[in-house]
C-alpha cells in the first residue's frame, strides 16, 4: 500500500497547483477588466457648454478664437458656434468643450433654446464679456445679459428639486473655496482632490453673496484691458476710476457667485489664466494660480476668494467719490469729439451755369464803351492849343527831338515828317552856327537873321519857310491827339 500512497501524492500535488494557477489567472483578468472600467469612469466628460454673452464689439469671438488657437476674424450673426479642445495630461484624453456666443442684438436672444436645454443646464458655464474700453457701460451691460440667462433659465422650467441641487452645489463650491497651493510643475492638469479627502470648516455665505443664483458658475472677463492707458491719456482717467469701476464689477460677482479675470487680446494677458480657469471650472482640472489684485489691468479673483471686506479695502482709497454712488454719475460718458469738416463743393453744371450768367447779364443796364463815349467829344469840340500854336511857333518847349518822343502811333506819316523837320533844323542851326537855341523857334528866328546879315540867296528862306509849315502841322496833330475829353462841367 505504501507504494500507492507515494504514487498518489505527486498527483494530488499536481492538482493543486493547476487550482491556484487558474486563480491566479482569474484574478489577473478581474485587475484588468477593473483597471479598463476605472480608466472608461474617469474619462473627460463630453458635452460640456460654454455660454458667452456680451455687446457687439465688446470682443467675444475674437476671444475664444484665441483660446481655440485660431486667429480668423470671422463673426457670425445670431448664434455662433466653436469649440475648445481640452487634454488630460495625465490620463492621455482628448474631449471638446463647445462654445456658443450669443449676438450682441437682444432680437437673437430666443436663440438660446437651441444651445441650453433642461438636459444640458448642469453642464454649462456662463460667461459674460465686458469691454474696458467702453468702461460706462459695463454695469448696463452685465445686468442686461444676467437678465437674459435668468428669463430663459426660467422658460426651461426646471423641477424645482433638481434646481435647487443645482444652487447648493454652486454655494458649496463658493464656501469650499482655499487658496491653491504649489502644484508639481510636471503636471499641472492633475485632477483637485475629490469631496472628503479633506475637511475644511465651512463659513456663512454674507449678506450679498450669491442673492442672485443661477445653478451654473459664472465668470466675468473684461476684455481690451490695454485701454486702461489710453483712458488715462485722452479721458483723463484716474485711480480712483479704475477703483471704482472694479468695485463694482466684484459686488456684482458676489451676487452671482462668479468670478473675475481681466484680459487683453492685443498683448495676450492673462489669456493662458483665463484658459485653465475654465477647465478647472468645468472639468475639476487642479488650478494653482492664486488670486491677482495688484495690477489693474490684470486684475483675477477667483470664485469663492472675495468678500465684502477685501472689497472695502479697494474702497479705502476713494477721496472723490463713496462706494455707494451711482456708477452712471462717476464713470460718466465722455462727450463725443465733432470732427469739423469743410463743405464739399459740387461743381455745377457748365450750361446751368452759363445760363444763370445770361439772366444776370439781361437784368444789368448797358454800359456804353470808352470809346464810344470820347469819339463824339473829341469831333464836336475843337482844340484851342493848336490855334495858339499856328500864331507862335517857336514857343520854347524843349529840345527839338521833344516832338519825337511822343508821337501818335496812329500817325505814321506825320511822324516821320516830323524826323525830316527836326533833321533839317539841325542842319541849318550847324550852318548858321547860332549857340545853343535847341527850340524849332529859335532856330528859325536865328536863320532868318544871318540870312539878311549875311545877304544869303532868297532860296535858303523859302527852304525854311517850308521847315516851319511842316512842323507846325505836325504840331497841331500831336497836340489834337492829346487833347483830353472834355468834362461834364465844361460840357
Amino acid at each position: 500500500m505504501a507504494p500507492i500512497l507515494e504514487n498518489q501524492l505527486p498527483g494530488a500535488g499536481e492538482a493543486g497547483n493547476n487550482n491556484n494557477e487558474d486563480e491566479e489567472g482569474q484574478n489577473l483578468w478581474s485587475s484588468i477588466l477593473s483597471e479598463v472600467s476605472t480608466r472608461s469612469s474617469s474619462k473627460l466628460p463630453s458635452g460640456k457648454n460654454i455660454l458667452v454673452f456680451g455687446e457687439d464689439g465688446s470682443g467675444k469671438t475674437t476671444l475664444m478664437a484665441k483660446l481655440q488657437g485660431a486667429d480668423h476674424n470671422k463673426k457670425g450673426r445670431g448664434l455662433e458656434y466653436l469649440y475648445l479642445n481640452v487634454h488630460d495630461e495625465d490620463r492621455d484624453d482628448l474631449t471638446r468643450c463647445n462654445v456658443w456666443i450669443l449676438d450682441g442684438d437682444l432680437y437673437h436672444k430666443g436663440l438660446l433654446k437651441f444651445a441650453v436645454t433642461a438636459h444640458s443646464l448642469p453642464n454649462c458655464l456662463a460667461m459674460f464679456v465686458v469691454d474696458m474700453s467702453r468702461p460706462w457701460i459695463i454695469m448696463e451691460s452685465l445686468q442686461k445679459w444676467a437678465s437674459v440667462l435668468r428669463d430663459h433659465v426660467d422658460k426651461l422650467k426646471i423641477p424645482p428639486e433638481s434646481m435647487r441641487e443645482m444652487e447648493q452645489k454652486m454655494v458649496k463650491a463658493f464656501q469650499e473655496y482655499t487658496e491653491p497651493e504649489d502644484a508639481t510643475p510636471s503636471s499641472p492638469q492633475r485632477r483637485a482632490p475629490t469631496a472628503g479627502e479633506d475637511e475644511d470648516i465651512v463659513l456663512p455665505l454674507g449678506d450679498n453673496t450669491l442673492t442672485h443664483n443661477l445653478g451654473i458658475p459664472v465668470l466675468i472677463v473684461c476684455t481690451k484691458c490695454d485701454a486702461v492707458s489710453v483712458l488715462e491719456k485722452e479721458h483723463d482717467y484716474k485711480e480712483e476710476h479704475f477703483d471704482f469701476i472694479q468695485s463694482y464689477i466684484r459686488r456684482f460677482c458676489l451676487q452671482y457667485g462668479a468670478g473675475l479675470i481681466y484680459t487683453s487680446v492685443k498683448e495676450e494677458k492673462n489669456l493662458d489664466l483665463l484658459y485653465k480657469y475654465i477647465v478647472h471650472k468645468m472639468y475639476d482640472f487642479k488650478f494653482v494660480s492664486p488670486a491677482l489684485v495688484v495690477e489693474k489691468d490684470a486684475v483675477f479673483i477667483p470664485s469663492g476668494w472675495d468678500n465684502e471686506k477685501k472689497i472695502g479695502i479697494l474702497q479705502e482709497n476713494f477721496t472723490t467719490v463713496r462706494p455707494e454712488d451711482p456708477f452712471e454719475d462717476f464713470v460718466t460718458k465722455p462727450p463725443v469729439r465733432k470732427l469739423v469738416h469743410d463743405k464739399e463743393i459740387s461743381a455745377e453744371d457748365e450750361q446751368v451755369f452759363l445760363m444763370k450768367q445770361q439772366t444776370l447779364l439781361a437784368k444789368q443796364p448797358a454800359t456804353p464803351t470808352r470809346g464810344a463815349t470820347e469819339s463824339p467829344g473829341r469831333a464836336a469840340s475843337g482844340s484851342p492849343r493848336p490855334a495858339g500854336r499856328a500864331g507862335q511857333p517857336s514857343v520854347t518847349s524843349g529840345s527839338p527831338m521833344a516832338s519825337v518822343k511822343k508821337p501818335d502811333p496812329n500817325m505814321k506819316g506825320a511822324a516821320n515828317e516830323g524826323v525830316l523837320a527836326n533833321f533839317f533844323n539841325s542842319l541849318l542851326s550847324k550852318k548858321t552856327g547860332s549857340p545853343g537855341s535847341p527850340g524849332t523857334g529859335a532856330v528859325g528866328a536865328g536863320v532868318q537873321g544871318s540870312a539878311k546879315k549875311t545877304g544869303q540867296k532868297p532860296g535858303l528862306t523859302d527852304v525854311q519857310a517850308e521847315l516851319d509849315k511842316m512842323t507846325r502841322k505836325q504840331d497841331s496833330m500831336v497836340s489834337a491827339n492829346n487833347i483830353p475829353p472834355p468834362m461834364e462841367n465844361e460840357a
